[in-house]
């Protein structure tokens, strides 16, 4: 595989338009599969899963301005579509030694990974779905709105822009903060953390700050309506396995009936645990998919 490798299984991928970080287990002989993180996770939030499917070779990225990856330049809002040509591009370079057999998306990931490989279902084998289904979705009447807030929020962002970064003495506060917001087990909480923060590069400010890109957290300009959607989806080819938490959001639940008529090929499986089932449960998740990609 063609990437430049740094210690504790640390990999970068210059692309075209972008260097994407991520991080590499297993064999280089062994199958590879593609595991693709949610908003404001990064490629840490696959080591529970990496450990349990040894059989493979796990490569997963951090998306744009997660992680160690590169901000995506210029000021301008982002938008999920971004994330398609991301993985185009990288699956491109893959190809060029090693094609991955598989891709797994959970939550955001899963939402480019699903509308990536209804478009493209010749790119891929087999595609492991984890609390995600589609893209999002919602009425045109709230086009108006959101291209509003989206607006309003980017214009407040590049007001603060120019200010310096916070600086927290550790990574302490940033992990209770993302256990009370999210319910995840803290240990689980910090090694997102850990990969989405890095030590201040401030003058005489001894800490750490978050290199996460501030924009990620903006409202997006744009969603698709259902119209567009489930004309994507329609006819979906990928052979595909959809793995829930009981836990987990109750939306996808409550699409189940829509994917069906738009899979082909489609297994759904319930799992205790929450939206980080991946993570929480990966013993569970690990048996569900090496059974489906055997």
């Amino acid at each position: 595989m063609s990437q430049s490798c740094a210690p504790d299984n640390e990999v970068e991928f210059q692309l075209p338009h972008i260097r994407l970080s991520g991080r590499l287990w297993g064999a280089p002989d062994k199958p590879l599969l593609l595991a693709l993180h949610g908003w404001l996770d990064n490629a840490n939030s696959f080591t529970p899963l990496a450990e349990q499917l040894t059989d493979y070779q796990i490569l997963a990225i951090d998306w744009p301005g997660h992680g160690g990856s590169e901000h995506r330049p210029g000021l301008y809002p982002l938008h999920w579509i971004d994330y398609l040509y991301d993985l185009e591009l990288l699956m491109d370079h893959l190809s060029e030694e090693q094609q991955p057999v598989a891709i797994i998306g959970h939550s955001l990931g899963g939402i480019v990974a699903s509308a990536y490989v209804a478009a493209f279902p010749e790119r891929v084998g087999k595609l492991v779905l984890i609390e995600a289904i589609s893209p999002l979705y919602e009425f045109a009447s709230k086009n108006n709105q959101r291209l509003r807030n989206s607006f309003r929020d980017h214009a407040l962002y590049l007001k603060k822009k120019h200010k310096a970064p916070a600086v927290y003495e550790s990574i302490e506060p940033a992990v209770k903060a993302r256990v009370r917001l999210t319910g995840l087990d803290a240990k689980w909480c910090r090694l997102l953390v850990e990969r989405n923060m890095h030590p201040s590069e401030a003058p005489l400010a001894v800490g750490f700050s978050w290199r996460s890109d501030p924009r990620l957290k903006l409202d997006s300009p744009l969603r698709l309506t259902f119209e567009q959607v489930d004309a994507l989806m329609t006819e979906h080819s990928g052979n595909t396995l959809l793995i829930t938490g009981t836990r987990g959001f109750s939306q996808i639940n409550k699409m189940l009936v829509k994917a069906e008529a738009w899979f082909d090929q489609l297994i759904c499986v319930e799992l205790d645990g929450d939206h980080h089932l991946h993570m929480e449960n990966a013993q569970g998740v690990g048996s569900q998919i090496t059974q489906f990609l055997s």
